[in-house]
């Protein structure tokens, strides 16, 4: 009896490495696509899995793994094939050894990205082949056509999937026999690996000739198929993806052609049957990519309206599609939870994000939790573009002299991703301004993964600063709020380019029992503990003042410094027994000390701006 399990996209995608044979998978943490890595940490013994620094290295090397003959695979959202696409489209030329697909999550509706790209262009840009499943039975079936794809055709697979497939269940029947055991090949010094544009150019006509070759393959694969209705109606669906599942859901009774290899597309199997109909439309989220091809071959396609270009579909908004009932404004899902997004409580980015507010700075911002700054009640960030982009658009800023209040921030794993680049940059062409590096110790953002700056070896910043040349070099502790506003306000007077690090692990990961923040009875209620920004401070119309929740607080203080009338205190928790007095007394010497530690570096650091 075939094993069924209850799983997700990513989750399918995960297993069906092991039934493939893969040996690495590599990837940069971003939503939707997280959990493929993860979830193949957690449930493989026998694959090497890693965290890139960021998408360009994780392809590059999955690129070295397939040319030693392992198959792998690299994983990444859609903005992270952007990083990647310069390696891409030359491993389009180089083809494989062992099999490797590369993995890209889109994310239409922007739920948890910058843009709403559509990354089904990348293979047409790239030339290589496209999957795309349209549940997670296929997600599972889908991947191990791609490994064999790979090997049969000498190519990378693109493999592209949505939020919905990533993160929808559906059932899983897996195969009684492994499909595809592991067939590793032995590295050979090959000519095609090498590309000089000598040899490149007797590549680009391998590619060009192998495309011909997918066409014939994508005409004839079984995971292209026609859906005839029985029921008489003159209109024929063209679609993929999940807006398979709007489709079959809305228009039972309409006859569909399903693709799932969907570059080359199968347009002349599409064309023989369109021929029957009168009516041709396509279903697909975000860009006109199949459509495009089946005009290209003449196919009388209806076009959509171009506002649904925009925004993710759903079973209504196909039936507008359908019904040529074209929406005015384009539709993007609203998120229904009365919640609004907000940085943890005890979350050490607070205390900057305040301050940038508080001290007026024009903020170039950049991508992870701290991006959430931008909104009430902090509204303390001015641009966010892409991952590394805060210090070279710091850079452009600093060409007005105008105002010196210009600062970058970016947190450690972006830094370590693509932001070391840009202050090189920064350093060699003005060598001035100010940079805040915001280092809470982990990727904190897509489920708090490890990088280069977490563990024994992690990389020492400070040095890495002084390596490229920059004399003004402060830290500080985000809990410790007066001195980080000193090391702000007197950054202003360097002439040179200054380097802070504010560094505290992310809450989260850290467990504070030992006191809680509690408003007392002479609280005025003039709310400025409120605009912290820290979810646990809420107003309570009951009682006609501010409250912290005891349950999600954890003590960090940050909110102290905002009352002038000392109405917010850390109270201790009462031990109920003696082992947890002895805990405290630990805890509150350990605290003791670490104040010390404060006091001493405060000291130190208002010496180095003294001299």
């Amino acid at each position: 009896m075939k094993k069924k399990l209850f799983l997700s996209g990513n989750e399918a995608v995960a297993l069906s490495c092991e039934y493939a044979g893969i040996s690495l998978v590599t990837g940069y943490p971003g939503t939707p696509s997280t959990e493929i890595i993860e979830t193949i940490k957690k449930k493989s013994k026998t694959i090497h899995t890693q965290w890139s620094i960021n998408e360009k290295v994780a392809l590059e090397t999955a690129i070295g793994s397939c040319f030693s003959g392992k198959r792998s695979i690299a994983v990444m959202k859609h903005v992270g094939l952007n990083v990647a696409a310069d390696p891409l489209m030359t491993f389009s030329y180089t083809g494989v050894n062992a099999a490797c697909v590369i993995i890209t999550c889109d994310d239409p509706n922007m739920f948890s990205s910058q843009n709403e790209q559509d990354n089904r262009n990348y293979a047409k840009f790239a030339k290589i082949p496209m999957l795309e499943p349209a549940d997670s039975q296929e997600a599972f079936d889908f991947f191990l056509l791609a490994v064999k794809i790979s090997e049969k055709y000498d190519t990378p697979v693109l493999f592209r999937m949505t939020t919905r497939i990533c993160h929808s269940k559906t059932i899983v029947n897996f195969p009684q026999k492994i499909p595809l055991q592991k067939n590793d090949k032995e590295f050979q010094l090959r000519e095609k690996f090498i590309m000089l544009p000598s040899i490149a150019r007797k590549r680009h006509f391998v590619v060009e000739k192998r495309l011909i070759q997918l066409k014939k393959e994508s005409e004839k694969t079984a995971i292209n198929f026609f859906e005839k209705n029985k029921k008489k109606n003159n209109t024929l669906i063209v679609t993929s993806g999940i807006s398979y599942q709007y489709v079959k859901e809305s228009f039972p009774n309409h006859s569909i052609f399903k693709v799932g290899f969907s570059y080359p597309s199968p347009t002349a199997t599409i064309q023989k049957i369109a021929a029957k109909y009168q009516k041709v439309i396509c279903i697909e989220e975000l860009d006109p990519f199949l459509e495009e091809q089946l005009l290209f071959e003449k196919i009388n396609v209806e076009k959509r309206y171009f506002t649904f270009y925009c925004g993710e579909l759903s079973p209504d908004r196909v039936k507008k599609i359908v019904n040529e009932n074209y929406e005015k404004k384009p539709i993007f899902s609203v998120n229904q939870s009365k919640s609004k997004p907000a940085l943890c409580s005890g979350c050490s980015h607070l205390t900057i994000a305040n301050l940038l507010r508080n001290l007026n700075f024009q903020v170039s911002g950049d991508i992870g939790c701290y991006t959430l700054s931008a909104i009430a009640p902090f509204e303390a960030i001015h641009s966010v573009i892409d991952m590394g982009a805060s210090i070279p658009v710091l850079n452009g800023m600093l060409q007005d002299k105008n105002n010196k209040k210009k600062i970058a921030i970016i947190g450690d794993s972006t830094f370590l991703h693509s932001g070391i680049t840009g202050l090189i940059d920064l350093k060699k062409h003005l060598n001035d301004g100010i940079v805040c590096l915001l280092d809470n110790e982990v990727t904190a953002m897509t489920g708090r993964q490890d990088h280069p700056g977490v563990g024994e070896e992690k990389i020492d910043y400070q040095k890495l600063a002084e390596a490229i040349g920059i004399k003004n070099i402060y830290q500080a502790d985000p809990y410790d709020y007066s001195q980080c506003q000193f090391i702000l306000e007197k950054s202003l007077q360097n002439k040179t380019l200054t380097f802070l690090i504010f560094k505290r692990g992310c809450a989260l990961a850290t467990k504070y029992q030992n006191e809680k923040v509690t408003v007392l009875d002479s609280c005025v209620t003039c709310g400025e503990c409120l605009k912290v920004g820290c979810p646990s401070i809420s107003f309570d119309d009951k009682i006609g003042h501010p409250v912290v929740n005891q349950q999600s607080c954890i003590g960090c203080s940050i909110c102290l410094d905002s009352c002038e009338f000392d109405s917010l205190k850390l109270i201790s928790q009462v031990p109920k027994t003696k082992r947890q007095q002895q805990e405290k007394e630990k805890r509150d010497k350990k605290l003791l000390q670490s104040r010390k530690k404060k006091l001493l570096a405060k000291q130190t650091i208002r010496g180095d701006f003294e001299k």
